[in-house]
């Protein structure tokens, strides 16, 4: 590849390339790894509205064009994302008198040039960038580079003639004005339909003799041929477009399906997926025999009739294994019982496909003569990380093999299915870990207190991972039930590690008899201590390394915690009216005679206050605002203690609930939490839980930022 063109900014500019554009669309994307499947769409939809409106140049237009101009978009915006790391902006224009098609994008890195493919790359290694600036310049007619100092873009562009270039450098012969895939709906499509023709082949001329097409069949097979670039261009757009789909897909099964609709019918007349088990996928390779064996886990058939009868024949002959770390496919036996021969599949290839010349002992290509074999398929190894994940296994009636075209792009595309199963089954195993870290970070059971219900909710942030609030509520002894909910600093790991080890700790101390304001000065002195051992192991482990030691604060941090902690016990009233506010200390009721009250002690640490809904609607709080957990050393924390009477009402929230926002408004502003629970008197328990939560979750347009946990009590 010669030198980059490059002009500064002068009189010359990209838009000079060409004629004054007539239409125009414009858009800013961000710099991540969505943004060239958001240009691709972009283009396609520009070209499919400007197509539909008849705009002017619009009638200059082919299909290869608007195929061109696609994957240079989107080349161009790979380019910039990667090794710009910018925002980017893209420009698509149309002239008016010629059609051509000017593709402008831009970022804001002019220090570094756009980067071309690098030759030396490692085999068998995709690059990460795109195919770079040697596809745009087989492309288009003209391109470059503009750098305008001022605004401190750097601007890469390229003008695609309306009827395209062909491999000698000369205009497309394609039909002008054509819409079809313009919209999108032909797609990667158009390239295939070489290799998918189903058209019936003429009788053969002569013994040996390939047969022939003629009219507009014949003249479009041999465009083809002439042009034996367009499948690679139509390749790179089928596997960006495959990729795009197969990104983010998080079930490995969903992955396995939709390579199925990728493969059949486009490459192949059917396809199966199978999947290992990653604990026995490192095998014997010589032998391909292995405990428990891969797993069927989707098959596609262009006849969906047929689908359930070749599933049947394929799990009984899993295909064979070979050493994943030599690339290419191996030959499978063709499924005779469910593919009876001869079918035809999708058509025989033609003639004039372009194919190479077989090489010395290798099955013939099928040229269009019919001939009595039942067809060929292929098993692709799935690796990933050097780790088998699997064996995808294509077939297609009529052939005796497969073009080297195909095979290589099914090789490509089997490397993105075989990273998208990765990333699927990492994503699995994370959600598994996280989800029994959950169940053991929160009781499996809360305790029933006679004569007082409990209602609670728990709704983590990250719905599969673990949540910094937590909760507890379990009898410590005979008549004295102990109730928490706590919110740690920090989320995921580090909220788990300090969850797992104050939650036992509150059990245990409760159990030992500590009260509540014991309880919390131990487990304020317990995180403070194991800080400071955290600290130490730290910095050893950083001298033992050679490293040189933390300065002061840069080293682990204190683990604290806010927390709201208190225990009940319950006494029984004699009189009918509920007596007073004395009563006895007794521990406990037996539960006959008169009405049931509890008798509640609890300390907030740095939590919001709970507050006390009596039956005339009158809301306060119960309790007084101490330090943090965790934070002060040889800190002392006191308790309130208050009665919860007959048809009483407490409520004790975490500050996902307090600190729900709309806009620069938090839900507790102006007293807004008592406000909701003024409102749900007359409730239960549970009705009064669900109803400040779907009030908090009512509040902000948005979904909630932080995780969110209430407890509520409520005497009979």
């Amino acid at each position: 590849m010669g030198a980059i063109p490059t002009q500064r900014e002068t009189s010359r500019a990209a838009s000079e390339a060409s004629a004054q554009a007539c239409a125009r669309a414009d858009a800013t994307l961000s710099g991540g790894p969505l943004a060239p499947g958001s240009a691709r769409a972009l283009v396609r939809a520009a070209l499919a509205e400007w197509t539909e409106r008849a705009l002017p140049g619009t009638e200059h237009l082919t299909t290869r064009a608007g195929h061109d101009a696609t994957l240079i978009a989107s080349e161009l915006v790979t380019n910039a994302v990667v090794h710009a790391g910018t925002e980017v902006r893209l420009s698509c224009r149309l002239e008016a008198e010629t059609g051509a098609l000017v593709i402008e994008v831009a970022d804001r890195h002019p220090s570094r040039s756009p980067r071309d493919s690098e030759p030396d790359a490692p085999s068998g290694e995709s690059p990460e960038y795109g195919r770079g600036l040697r596809l745009v310049a087989a492309l288009s007619e003209a391109w470059g580079i503009t750098y305008r100092p001022g605004a401190h873009t750097k601007s890469v562009w390229a003008c695609i003639p309306a009827r395209g270039l062909v491999a000698d450098g000369t205009d497309d012969t394609d039909e002008v004005g054509d819409p079809d895939g313009l919209d999108g709906s032909a797609g990667t499509d158009d390239w295939l339909e070489a290799y998918a023709y189903e058209g019936e082949p003429e009788p053969p001329r002569g013994a040996g003799v390939p047969a022939a097409r003629s009219g507009a069949d014949g003249e479009a097979w041999s465009a083809s041929r002439r042009d034996g670039s367009w499948l690679g261009r139509g390749a790179l757009s089928f596997l960006a477009e495959a990729s795009d789909l197969l990104a983010g897909q998080l079930d490995e099964d969903l992955v396995a399906a939709l390579t199925g609709q990728l493969i059949v019918p486009r490459l192949a007349d059917w396809c199966a997926v199978w999947l290992e088990d990653e604990t026995t996928g490192h095998g014997d390779w010589s032998d391909g025999a292995r405990a428990g064996g891969p797993r069927l886990a989707r098959v596609w058939h262009a006849d969906e009739s047929r689908v359930e009868e070749l599933s049947k024949v394929l799990e009984q002959n899993p295909p064979p294994l070979s050493d994943p770390l030599c690339p290419g496919p191996l030959v499978y036996p063709w499924p005779e019982k469910a593919l009876d021969p001869p079918q035809a599949g999708l058509g025989p290839l033609p003639e004039s496909f372009g194919l190479p010349e077989v090489p010395d002992g290798a099955p013939p290509y099928d040229y269009g003569i019919p001939v009595a074999i039942p067809g060929t398929a292929l098993a692709y190894r799935l690796v990933a990380g050097g780790r088998p994940l699997g064996t995808l296994v294509i077939g297609r009636a009529g052939i005796g093999r497969f073009p080297d075209e195909v095979t290589g792009l099914v090789e490509d595309l089997g490397r993105r299915v075989a990273l998208a199963i990765g990333a699927a089954r990492q994503y699995a195993r994370q959600a598994t870990i996280s989800a029994v870290l959950q169940r053991g970070l929160l009781p499996s059971a809360v305790a029933e207190i006679p004569g007082v219900h409990s209602a609670l909710v728990h709704e983590p942030l990250d719905k599969g991972g673990p949540s910094g609030d937590f909760y507890d509520l379990f009898q410590a002894d005979e008549g004295r039930w102990c109730f928490a909910i706590g919110d740690v600093q920090g989320k995921g790991p580090e909220a788990a590690v300090v969850i797992g080890l104050a939650r036992p700790w509150l059990r245990l101390l409760a159990r030992e008899g500590y009260r509540v304001a014991d309880v919390l000065d131990r487990l304020n002195q317990l995180l403070l201590d194991d800080a400071t051992e955290a600290a130490d192991a730290a910095a050893r482990a950083l001298v033992a390394a050679g490293a040189r030691p933390t300065a002061p604060g840069d080293g682990p941090q204190t683990r604290f915690l806010s927390l709201l902690y208190g225990e009940l016990t319950l006494v029984e009233d004699e009189d009918e009216d509920g007596g007073g506010g004395g009563g006895s200390d007794d521990g406990g009721s037996d539960g006959a005679g008169g009405r049931v009250r509890a008798r509640v002690t609890l300390a907030s640490a740095g939590h919001p206050l709970p507050l006390l809904l009596a039956p005339d609607g009158t809301v306060r709080t119960v309790a007084q605002p101490q330090t943090l957990l965790g934070v002060v050393e040889d800190a002392t924390y006191t308790s309130e203690t208050f009665e919860l009477r007959s048809g009483d009402t407490l409520l004790c929230v975490t500050d996902g609930v307090t600190e729900r926002r709309s806009g620069s408004r938090q839900f507790d502003d102006g007293d807004g939490l008592a406000t909701a629970l003024a409102g749900c008197v007359g409730l239960d328990a549970g009705l009064t839980a669900e109803r400040i939560n779907r009030l908090v979750h009512e509040f902000g347009a948005r979904p909630p930022t932080d995780d969110l946990a209430l407890l509520v009590l409520q005497a009979d």
